[in-house]
């Protein structure tokens, strides 16, 4: 019996849990990405829609305990670390093309093991770490230009 009412038990918390992954994280590389649709109309879930300034690769898992982020939407600051199931040379090559569709200027890249591009858009900077092989770790990180705060 009271195997039974364990098993019932653990089969409704996989059931509910199951129910909240639904929506895992998957990232829209359009600047769309507030108003929770993608590029091909398909809702995001809520994790990705504040960052509509920013290219996120699909199919990206955000890592909730290692990001930090002030503000939403085009004024955040802050870390954002998330996966992909990408490998780092493409993911270099994606935010190389893709940066710039979002109004961002190169400023310096270093491609290698850990690759690091930098961009700037107004008085914001956007340093962006890339490690891994065949998948990869990204830290994307936005902040004010110290430039902006000198007067």
């Amino acid at each position: 019996m009271k195997r039974t009412i364990f098993l019932f038990s653990a089969g409704i918390l996989l059931l509910t849990g199951a129910c909240a992954m639904d929506g895992a994280p998957m990232a829209s590389t359009s600047s769309t990405a507030s108003t929770g649709m993608d590029s091909e109309g398909k809702t995001l879930p809520p994790v990705f829609n504040q960052f509509s300034d920013i290219p996120i690769p699909e199919r990206s898992e955000m890592d909730l305990k290692r990001s930090l982020i002030f503000g939403n939407q085009q004024w955040w600051t802050g870390r954002l670390v998330f996966s992909s199931p990408y490998a780092s040379g493409g993911l270099f090559d994606f935010f190389m093309s893709e940066m710039p569709k979002f109004g961002w200027q190169e400023i310096t890249v270093v491609r290698s093991k850990i690759s690091v591009l930098t961009f700037r858009q107004g008085n914001r900077i956007a340093t962006i770490q890339i490690t891994g092989s065949s998948s990869s770790e990204v830290e994307f990180t936005v902040s004010p230009s110290s430039a902006s705060q000198k007067r």
